[in-house]
């Protein structure tokens, strides 16, 4: 019997149980379990169906979100998972990392009337992840070949999106990747606890079984250029994602254990895949018993607060300019990495580094006063005069987000426009760069941004490369009758 909705009056929010935070510091396990059958269709129950749903509309793939909660909550779950897979390329991926508290659950109508948000993103991972153990996920084969090909540049959830598009309607894909393993930071960048690897990895198989042909340790502009990837496909796309690290200048930022938090992350989440690290084995990044102190307020800083703290480190502290309210990150990972021991330095901000013998010691820091909001809506930050103090740290991880690299040099491109801050330029009525048939898409177009986001450039993208192609291939037809 199908189970009514609304029940948001009645049923009380509740999410899967999540691991105890003295038993989840010591590994990189996953840290919330999953729904059972019952538990999913009692929270899904509890969706209002309003009239507008603002979760869909704050949803960047727009999702159907209250139609797959509803059959969930008739215990209809294959035809969930179909109406989830549906707009989504990665679901099972943004059911764990998708910042929900700021998208589809921070706008849920009953959380505005203070009932507590429907658990979707949770929802959304046990529809997907039961679809997986099912064999209900399969390739997404072509029903026929159009004998066309297309290159990708970057496995990240951008391209990955794309590929299964542009495969699925018959083209020809090939993802060129500079990693060893495709999947770009859900791979590198983010920590087990979030996404453990083998979600990513069964994705990765997927696109191989459907036809996706992958070429790893691959770097445009040493194995190939850009125009020889032109010439050997019909349209290229390029997804590298953004990851040059910003830098942060000041006395003592050259000593030594200052180090960016890509490399950090990536450090730790190749010696979790079973890879050998020398500068984890050394201890160079390797946080073991040492005092950490994270520069920054997002959610890369709090993947590498709560790395901090499962390699045993000895304190670990945040250290940001604003305070809770004004954090870009999401606060369930700040919620989360508080329980499991992280200290947040709220309004203050580095001026330099202390150390000795070449190597850091402490990170000098000052006080914020939050001024007047900016044109953002956020409070600017003000130094407090004379407010100087030292944090102890024997490693310091600079967290302050991501710039694009320069890509027409890298790629021996220089005709490739980019824009002041080396984002690539688009024309976005088709995605297409300043070079016919080079498309771009995902955080090399838009900056640093989200998984999600990614997934809906690429599927974006996806559609006005077929539509490119298409017009490709009736002028080549046409010329080869002309030619006769």
């Amino acid at each position: 019997m199908a189970q009514k909705m609304l029940q948001f009056v009645h049923t009380e929010k509740r999410m899967p149980d999540k691991r105890d935070a003295s038993a989840r510091r010591h590994d990189f396990d996953e840290i919330y379990g999953e729904f059972d059958q019952p538990g999913a269709v009692e929270q899904s129950s509890r969706c209002s169906q309003c009239g507008v749903p603002f979760c869909q509309v704050h949803c960047p793939l727009h999702n159907n979100i209250p139609d797959w909660l509803k059959l969930t909550a008739e215990g209809r779950l294959e035809e969930a998972y179909e109406l989830s897979s549906a707009t989504s390329n990665l679901p099972e991926i943004c059911g764990r990392i998708c910042p929900q508290d700021r998208l589809c659950e921070g706008n849920c109508t009953i959380e505005q009337s203070t009932h507590g948000t429907v658990t979707i993103g949770s929802i959304e991972k046990y529809i997907n992840d039961t679809a997986w153990e099912r064999g209900w996920v399969k390739p997404r084969l072509p029903t026929r070949e159009r004998g066309q090909s297309v290159g990708i540049i970057g496995g990240g959830p951008g391209g990955m999106a794309a590929a299964e598009q542009l495969r699925a309607k018959g083209y020809e894909v090939h993802v060129y990747d500079r990693h060893d393993r495709i999947g770009g930071l859900m791979m590198y960048g983010i920590p087990g606890f979030k996404l453990e690897k083998y979600v990513v990895e069964r994705r990765v198989q997927l696109l191989v079984d459907q036809g996706v042909v992958f070429h790893t340790e691959f770097e445009v502009g040493r194995d190939a250029s850009l125009a020889e990837l032109r010439a050997r496909h019909d349209a290229v796309l390029i997804a590298t994602g953004v990851y040059k690290a910003r830098d942060l200048s000041g006395p003592g930022s050259d000593l030594g254990n200052i180090v960016p938090a890509l490399t950090y992350l990536t450090t730790s989440n190749r010696q979790g895949m079973g890879d050998a690290v020398p500068d984890y084995d050394s201890g160079a990044l390797n946080a073991a018993g040492k005092d950490v102190v994270v520069i920054g307020g997002g959610d890369t800083a709090m993947d590498c607060v709560r790395t901090a703290i499962r390699q045993g480190a000895k304190s670990v502290k945040c250290l940001y300019r604003r305070n809770r309210a004004n954090m870009p990150g999401s606060q369930r990972e700040v919620h989360n990495a508080e329980e499991e021991g992280v200290e947040f330095v709220w309004q203050s901000a580095p001026e330099g580094f202390e150390g000795q013998d070449g190597v850091v010691t402490g990170v000098r820091a000052h006080r914020i006063h939050l001024g007047v909001a900016d044109a953002s809506g956020r409070q600017t930050p003000q130094v407090i005069e004379g407010s100087s103090y030292v944090l102890p740290a024997d490693l310091a991880i600079k967290a302050l987000g991501f710039d694009p690299e320069d890509l027409p040099t890298l790629f021996g491109a220089t005709d490739l426009k980019v824009s002041r801050w080396g984002t690539v330029t688009v024309n976005f009525r088709t995605m297409m760069t300043s070079l016919d048939g080079v498309f771009a898409a995902g955080d090399i177009v838009r900056g640093a941004s989200l998984v999600v986001w990614a997934i809906r450039d690429g599927r974006d993208v996806a559609e006005h490369m077929h539509t490119y192609l298409l017009q490709k291939a009736e002028a080549n037809a046409s010329a080869a009758v002309a030619a006769e």
